[in-house]
């Protein structure tokens, strides 16, 4: 039977903290299912038995990941704010592919280098169709493993691991659906780029309440006329979003003309905070370009944010952070001392 991995070199043990949060490295049978989280965790602590200084938990909530939302990572970062009470300062997360890189995105807005925190998940499931034993063809072990060997050994901050890869949580993104090869980022042997440490948001009961009503509408813009992207505007009056993105072409390139400037600033005015990002996946925006003008003059807000995923940590994190949608833009370029 495989093990899993235990670094040979560790003279102290350090205690880590696995949390199960779903998952296909949680599923069993034909199609698969999530096996129930009290009958897999033990058949996880088994499979550890060679980690004597890992404890397993249970998250907070746990669930196909392309169900999760802000309030579920919230959930899962107050619960390890609540281990480092108990003098637990590296993570492991388990959980699913589909928003692995939001979570982690999230996670390291919120915890900053507070602790040290590897999320990963699995192409395939641990175990085989019964649930007994290892599944025979499965990336989960080397996943598990590449956490495990590296907890101790990556810098205070966040990290997403994926076959045999560790990256900033900020940096990283899904680029395959199926491939064990999945997602891409900033190896976390690199620095950060332009890398500030903003304040740690401490998870509390009304920031649980409030993302719940969080709105955010995300537009990735097609070569279209202009005045289709003017009546989707114009039908947006009625109920605007909190958070409006904008995913331009390029280095945040888009056609725009007095009308549409007009239903921004209208937009603006109800309370919707709006932001130009690109939908290219490498780069960021760029404003070399004639369409800084506009921008300025519109009072757009541009993205900053390395992936979309690290857009719409920073958008949960400001949100919570502040009350009306002046402060979201006034707070939205803040470089703290």
């Amino acid at each position: 039977m495989t093990a899993f991995f235990m670094d040979q070199d560790a003279d102290i043990m350090t205690k880590i903290a696995l949390i199960y949060m779903g998952g296909t490295i949680g599923c069993i049978g034909e199609p698969l299912s999530p096996m129930p989280e009290t009958t897999f965790i033990p058949h996880l602590q088994h499979f550890l038995a060679l980690q004597p200084n890992i404890e397993c938990f249970q998250a907070p909530v746990i669930k196909d990941s392309s169900a999760c939302t802000a309030e579920d990572w919230l959930k899962l970062i107050q619960q390890i704010q609540s281990l480092q009470q108990q003098n637990y300062q590296h993570f492991i997360v388990l959980h699913g592919t589909d928003t692995l890189s939001y979570a982690a995105a999230l996670l390291a807005q919120c915890l900053q280098q507070s602790c040290h925190v590897i999320l990963t998940g699995s192409q395939y499931p641990l175990l085989n169709v019964q649930g007994t034993q290892l599944r025979e063809f499965t990336d989960a072990v080397d996943n598990i493993n590449t956490a495990v060997q590296q907890i101790e050994r990556v810098a205070a901050g966040v990290y997403l691991a994926f076959h045999h890869q560790v990256y900033h949580a900020q940096t990283a993104f899904k680029a395959h659906t199926t491939d064990l090869y999945a997602f891409r980022g900033l190896p976390a042997e690199q620095s950060l780029p332009n890398h500030s440490v903003n304040p740690i948001l401490s998870v509390q009961l009304v920031h649980l309440q409030k993302v719940r009503e969080l709105n955010i509408l995300n537009w990735m813009i097609m070569p279209t006329e202009r005045h289709q992207l003017e009546l989707h505007l114009h039908t947006l009056q009625t109920a605007p979003p909190h958070f409006l993105i904008l995913q331009a072409f390029g280095t945040g390139n888009l056609a725009v003309n007095a009308n549409i400037i007009e239903q921004f600033k209208a937009l603006q005015q109800q309370g919707c905070c709006i932001i130009l990002a690109t939908q290219v996946v490498l780069g960021q925006i760029d404003q070399r370009y004639a369409i800084s003008q506009w921008v300025k003059d519109a009072g757009l807000l541009l993205s900053d944010s390395a992936t979309q995923a690290d857009l719409y940590a920073k958008i949960v994190k400001i949100y919570l952070q502040y009350p009306t949608s002046q402060q979201w833009h006034n707070h939205w370029y803040n470089h703290p001392e």
